[in-house]
């Protein structure tokens, strides 16, 4: 598994959304995008993040940047995530793990003392020109938004 750096060219994409739209990574080009990676909407951890997402969105996009929270589900599940819980951040399916694979967020982990593959929940920041501005992989659900908000000076 390839994991990326700071400095790397972001992996482009273009991905359906929970609403029947696509995004594409490089139509995003001028903006800072912070790509997230998680295992599977509605479960304890995912949720947290997505909330705690959505609850510093408005802050994050004044500071210029995008949100893009990206899982193996399918658009009609992440439909119910965001109804469900409120959610303002973009959600998008890579059901075929393909772009998870590009960014090194899929791979081997430990689940309750066992190894398994899946998705290993991660972060990226991609900054204007589409490089990779922050990479951090194996992060926690709980805390980790707040401590991406201090990582970027975003207090």
């Amino acid at each position: 598994m390839t994991r990326l750096s700071t400095g790397d060219p972001a992996p482009d994409f273009t991905l359906p959304t929970d609403d029947g739209r696509t995004v594409s990574l490089s139509e995003l080009r001028g903006r800072k995008v912070i790509v997230y990676f998680y295992p599977a909407a509605m479960t304890p951890g995912c949720t947290t993040q997505a909330c705690d997402f959505t609850d510093s969105l408005s802050s994050l996009q004044a500071h210029g940047y995008d949100v893009l929270g990206i899982s193996p589900d399918s658009p009609e599940k992440l439909a119910k995530f965001r109804e469900k819980d409120g959610l303002t951040i973009t959600l998008l399916s890579d059901s075929d793990r393909s772009v998870m694979n590009a960014y090194g967020a899929f791979g081997e982990k430990m689940l309750y003392g066992k190894k398994v593959e899946g998705v290993l929940r991660s972060t990226f920041v991609v900054d204007e020109q589409g490089a990779i501005a922050l990479a951090q992989y194996n992060v926690k659900a709980t805390g980790h938004v707040a401590k991406l908000r201090r990582d970027l000076g975003i207090e």
